[in-house]
């Protein structure tokens, strides 16, 4: 779901609308698969030994609702929390905002921009992610993990800086290189 248009300025347009690479993701996924495995290594143990049939079924209820637990912890925590969470570039400032039950979010004129840097090793360039790291005016730098095309980004981000410096008032579509 893209960042919604109704919480931006009037006249004010999305250059970058991006959610955490699905890197961030693996973690989850590997945690839901491992999970699933353990309930089925559990199941199948609990029905290989000779229980009373209310035994049995206790022993598999709590390993289930344990299992559920802690798939929904481990694996579907971090897949909500990856969908609800924007990383947006206008050409006005930078967006950032995050959580469900507790939102959370930052936003960073352009004007108060000092310095953009990415950094991304050797994983982060094979998945073509890494991390932006914004320092402005009167804060500590704030990083960004994951960005999807952190060097893309990186660009489109500094040019609009420079736009904003040099008080460029063109509209999107007339501008010339």
């Amino acid at each position: 779901m893209a960042y919604p248009r109704n919480l931006l300025a009037p006249d004010e347009e999305i250059v970058v609308d991006a959610r955490p690479h699905w890197k961030a993701l693996i973690g989850a996924v590997l945690s839901a698969i491992v999970g699933i495995a353990v309930i089925g290594l559990a199941w199948w143990w609990v029905a290989s030994v000779d229980y009373a049939d209310l035994a049995e079924t206790s022993i598999g209820v709590a390993a289930g609702v344990i299992a559920a637990v802690l798939i929904g912890w481990f694996a579907a925590a971090p897949f909500i929390r990856w969908s609800t969470t924007h990383f947006v570039i206008t050409d006005r400032r930078v967006i950032f905002r995050t959580g469900v039950l507790t939102k959370s979010g930052i936003d960073i004129p352009l004007a108060r921009v000092n310095t953009v840097q990415f950094r991304h090793g050797l994983i982060d360039r094979m998945f073509r992610t890494g991390t932006l790291i914004i320092e402005s005016a009167s804060d500590d730098p704030l990083e960004f993990d994951d960005i999807p095309d952190v060097e893309k980004v990186h660009a489109l981000l500094y040019h609009e800086l420079l736009d904003e410096l040099d008080g460029d008032d063109e509209p999107r579509g007339t501008r010339t290189a």
